[in-house]
């Protein structure tokens, strides 16, 4: 059985170029999943210089515009033999309105397109989708602006570097994740640890080297993964140990592999990392694919 059986979609029906509605759509056919969309429409605060009695005709005649165009839209995805629902309404609290949505509808998973903000913006503002992912119950998909809208290569990014049970858990959710949705998208599955030795970098008289120390980190760390992609049956050149940043690393291999997806988890965090946000949470704006967050 389909680990997806309901899919929930969420776009801005402004922006009719979205590829979101065709990576949902596809996933929808490859799992058997119904899909329902929901399109949260801005409010127009030009609307507010208008007199109340021609407001809300304004209103409605908008809503109506993006109701005609969804509309149309499912009716292309039921001739492809998808089950699919959908309505358009005002968003109050973009945020607030999509958890609500999750409650209600309760899907296995819910998509929707990466919001790109700026490195200003984010240093005074948590994005939404940095919200998205710190406070929805249920994975997260990002659709990026690239790749194809049925994934081809999936990459399942972990972390072995804590060895913590809910750490290692956290791995196995990421892998069976990104193993289920290659397995449906019959999609090539990698599995990829970004190992950052940065932070104990040392001088050395020819500059900066990594010491033995780090070596034999970096050395643990590698047997680990490698263990790791054996438990799982992933093949030699499908599993990947690399030295460096994590946005970094990720980002040049999604583009130098024609990645379509990654899966990578969500850590809680708090104080300054909070403010800073998470590896999961940059990527987002470094990589032309699109990010599934467990």
């Amino acid at each position: 059985m389909s680990q997806y059986q309901c899919l929930l979609l969420i776009i801005n029906p402004a922006l009719r170029d979205s590829p979101a509605i065709g990576h949902a759509a596809a996933l929808a056919k490859a799992s058997g999943a119904s899909l329902h969309i929901v399109a949260l429409a801005a409010p127009l605060d030009i609307l507010l210089l208008l007199a109340e009695n021609v407001r809300e005709k304004a209103r409605a005649s908008y809503l109506e515009d993006h109701r005609d165009w969804l509309n149309a839209q499912t009716k292309n995805l039921h001739a492809l033999g998808l089950n699919v629902t959908a309505q358009v309404t005002w968003a109050t609290n973009l945020k607030q309105d999509i958890l609500d949505y999750v409650t209600e509808t309760q899907p296995d998973l819910l998509i929707k397109q990466v919001q790109q903000e700026s490195a200003f913006k984010r240093a005074f503002f948590t994005p939404l989708d940095w919200q998205l992912l710190r406070e929805c119950p249920i994975p997260v998909y990002l659709v990026g602006g690239g790749g194809h809208a049925l994934p081809r290569i999936v990459v399942a990014a972990v972390d072995v570097s804590n060895v913590q049970p809910a750490n290692s858990a956290l791995n196995q959710r990421i892998i069976e994740q990104a193993t289920s949705l290659a397995l449906q998208c019959d999609a090539e599955l990698h599995l990829l640890y970004a190992c950052d030795m940065s932070t104990i970098y040392m001088a050395d008289m020819g500059g900066m080297a990594l010491s033995n120390l780090s070596k034999d980190l970096a050395s643990k760390e590698e047997k680990t993964f490698l263990e790791l992609a054996r438990d799982y049956g992933v093949p030699s050149d499908r599993h990947h140990f690399v030295l460096g940043n994590p946005v970094a690393v990720l980002s040049q291999f999604a583009k130098e592999h024609q990645v379509d997806v990654i899966v990578m988890g969500r850590v809680q965090y708090h104080g300054i990392e909070k403010l800073l946000g998470s590896t999961t949470e940059h990527i987002l704006y470094q990589v032309p694919c699109g990010v599934l967050a467990v």
